[in-house]
């Protein structure tokens, strides 16, 4: 079930007339978390697959499926941090079980992201999920 900051951006989404209007919301969301330390930005907490810069810091808060999961991300390109952003409104503060149960290709559907990003883009989101995925598969584990 999706939280109530993804409802809240997946409706800005429906307020918003079209996909220029979206992109800068999409930016802005990114624009608005917190850079991280260049310090954790090291090649265990870099996401392969995709073209920009990609980072991802699990922060994991007990142990096995009730675990509550947290991530912060970060990247060179705008965009995909407003992407981290978007992912981390589906993610942040549910249980590593949720994690696992989220359809996130489905919920990110409900954007229309799918339709509107380049292929590059798409396969660097679907990099990103499987990286939250994985993280959160190895808590349960």
């Amino acid at each position: 079930m999706p939280t109530e900051a993804f409802e809240e951006i997946a409706e800005t989404f429906d307020f918003l007339d079209d996909w220029e209007e979206r992109y800068r919301y999409v930016i802005e969301l990114g624009k608005a978390m917190p850079p991280l330390d260049d310090a954790v930005k090291v090649p265990a907490t870099k996401v392969d697959g995709c073209a920009s810069q990609v980072w991802i810091l699990p922060q994991i808060d007990g142990q096995g499926q009730g675990a509550t999961f947290q991530f912060q991300g970060d990247s060179d390109a705008m965009i995909v941090r407003g992407l981290i952003a978007i992912l981390g409104a589906l993610y942040n503060g549910v249980s590593v079980d949720e994690v696992l149960k989220t359809d996130a290709a489905a919920e990110l559907k409900r954007l229309g992201l799918d339709e509107h990003l380049s292929s590059q883009r798409s396969n660097g989101l679907r990099a990103m999920i499987e990286r939250i995925r994985l993280l959160a598969a190895e808590t349960c584990a």
